[in-house]
């Protein structure tokens, strides 16, 4: 895992703005840092008279030698690469290379096996790829520029260009940091009032944009003036069908993920919550006879505590496990903290517990097994199984009741669930449409996360609904952001493209509409009572209600001084706390968000 920063320009490069623009990135490869600046002597003789500078931060997992350092060149084949990301099939992939003839400077880096991949093979190598991935690859003969992102968004990758010049990175205030001047998009305000985040390809500003989940982005820069296309490489709604599920055949893919992921040259751990995500993977890595590292928190407050389950399975596996309890009173320190690790307005509370859980596990491991995915893969969210056991016949009644709600006290969402049309309804979930109206702003809407063609299985519709927004927009931007300012790469076995599409070209037999993630827990019945399998799901959470109405004074001061929602709605505070609910508190948590970010701009 890493960070970089690329610069390419007719004009002369700024070294200071590119410093500047690289302290966003320290923190995600502390290990090493690299420039590679073409005025020099191999470079000096590109067309058009181009100038670039690439700068790479390395956080070292594979491969520690300085070799496998990047960016990365090729003089066979003249190319360069920068890669953030793993690919845990390259032994097999660099295996294929080297019998076609390709000789590797490294001992076993994946980076060099992408380069090389890329340089011999071209765009076509990228569907060979099993991991997670931002890619920058640069092609002198051809002179053009590629910026591939993998299949979910796991991995983010950024971007600004005008005629002359182009700016690309991991980090969006990296990226800002380069460019004359920052404008925040008027449509991407509304989208983050609604949904908590902007989605790709927009960002909060006008001029950078996102390269969205399996995007390759092709930019020509061989010309006088840089022109762009762009290709989708992967589409989930590609492989939906309805085959007979067969548990024999998607398990091996389930282990296969899993133990493609715990390979590494530092030690591994595992997330454990004791939640059935976790503790499946757990058991299999167990089981495969591959030693287990686990890492926990415990609450000291009661109500939050699982400690109870997570040494349930400790015991249970034997695991080499550390527990750190934490205070769930959370400073304000620690809050605000958490909020500017951020290089983009993000807006679920929970990154408060998952940043100081990636802060803590960082300082043993630098590299963590999650069950992120778990959810969208094996039918976890109540969400999902409200919307498939809802009642069409009240439906009509309870949307037309939503218009009438009052947007100060809340979404409605539990009225508009009920709407009769499934993009209608589902949105309902993920979408503040009464937020907007108090803001004075007319909504977006999220139908395009749907598939784009007709499915008659309502839960394959919302699935791909919950892998284009929920996971692919939001889960992925979290899990990322909290943990590589801590310098902590997670691996995500859930997440295998593999799996993915193993599960939505089958029907859905392994659902069970009152047992949700059936499917995993067959793995642990024979391990745990049904007391652990089917207790309430707890989540990862703080005390957002005390701490938001606590706080009044200080969320007043930053929307006062801040530079938007004081000129949309300046009662809003007010407004918002009439009502002191935990919807209202989650609202202006998301106003919050917004001006602390801007505040840094």
């Amino acid at each position: 895992m890493c960070g970089f920063i690329g610069f390419i320009s007719q004009d002369e490069i700024s070294k200071n703005k590119l410093n500047l623009s690289n302290d966003y990135l320290v923190c995600r490869g502390p290990d090493s840092r690299r420039d590679i600046l073409s005025n020099t002597s191999m470079y000096n003789d590109l067309p058009y008279n181009y100038n670039f500078q690439l700068t790479f931060n390395r956080l070292s997992i594979v491969d520690l030698s300085e070799n496998a350092d990047q960016p990365m060149y090729s003089k066979q084949f003249n190319t360069f690469l920068m890669f953030n990301g793993e690919i845990f099939n390259h032994a097999v992939l660099r295996k294929d290379l080297e019998d076609k003839g390709l000789n590797f400077s490294t001992d076993h880096s994946d980076s060099e096996v992408v380069l090389l991949g890329l340089s011999y093979y071209g765009m076509d190598f990228i569907s060979r790829l099993i991991g997670q991935f931002a890619i920058s690859f640069i092609d002198l003969n051809k002179m053009k520029l590629f910026l591939i992102r993998d299949r979910v968004g796991q991995k983010p990758l950024f971007y600004s260009f005008s005629e002359k010049h182009i700016t690309f990175g991991s980090n969006l205030k990296s990226v800002g940091k380069m460019l004359s001047s920052l404008d925040v998009d008027e449509e991407s305000l509304v989208e983050y009032f609604s949904l908590g985040v902007v989605t790709s390809p927009k960002t909060i500003y006008k001029n950078i944009f996102k390269v969205k989940p399996a995007e390759i982005l092709e930019i020509d820069i061989g010309q006088d003036t840089v022109s762009h296309s762009k290709k989708i490489f992967w589409n989930i709604e590609d492989y939906i069908d309805n085959k007979i599920f067969e548990f024999e055949k998607f398990f091996p893919i389930l282990e296969n993920a899993i133990k493609i992921r715990v390979n590494a040259d530092v030690e591994v751990a595992n997330f454990l919550s004791g939640g059935i995500d976790s503790t499946s993977i757990v058991k299999i890595q167990t089981d495969q006879n591959i030693k287990t590292n686990t890492f926990s928190v415990g609450y000291k407050q009661g109500k939050y505590d699982e400690s109870e389950w997570f040494d349930q399975a400790v015991d249970k596996y034997n695991t080499t496990h550390i527990t750190k309890t934490i205070d769930g009173n959370f400073t304000n320190e620690e809050i605000i903290s958490s909020i500017k690790i951020f290089d983009e307005p993000y807006a679920d509370p929970s990154i408060v517990p998952s940043y100081l859980l990636s802060r803590e596990i960082a300082k043993k491991y630098k590299v963590a097994i999650s069950g992120d995915g778990g959810d969208e893969l094996f039918g976890g969210y109540k969400r999902t199984m409200a919307s498939i056991n809802s009642s069409p016949i009240l439906g009509n009644l309870f949307s037309k009741l939503f218009w009438l709600y009052p947007s100060k006290l809340g979404t409605g969402t539990q009225l508009r669930r009920h709407a009769k049309r499934l993009n209608n309804s589902y949105p309902a979930y993920f979408e503040d449409t009464k937020l907007l109206k108090l803001l004075n702003k007319k909504t977006l809407g999220s139908e395009k996360f749907f598939p784009k063609k007709r499915i008659e299985n309502r839960y394959k519709m919302m699935q791909v609904f919950e892998y284009n927004l929920y996971l692919s927009e939001l889960m992925m931007l979290k899990v990322d952001r909290t943990s590589m300012a801590s310098s902590l790469e997670v691996r995500s076995p859930f997440v295998d493209h593999r799996l993915i599409e193993y599960i939505v070209s089958h029907n859905t037999d392994y659902i069970d509409r009152n047992e949700p993630k059936k499917l995993l827990k067959s793995i642990l019945k024979q391990d745990f009572n049904s007391t652990f399998l089917e207790r309430k799901k707890m989540g990862f959470v703080f005390d957002i209600e005390s701490w938001i109405f606590n706080n009044l004074d200080y969320i007043n001061q930053k929307v006062e001084s801040g530079k938007i929602v004081k000129d949309l709605n300046p009662k809003i505070v007010k407004q918002l706390t009439i009502f002191k609910s935990r919807m209202n508190a989650n609202r202006l948590w998301k106003i919050l968000v917004l001006e602390e970010y801007l505040s840094d701009i």
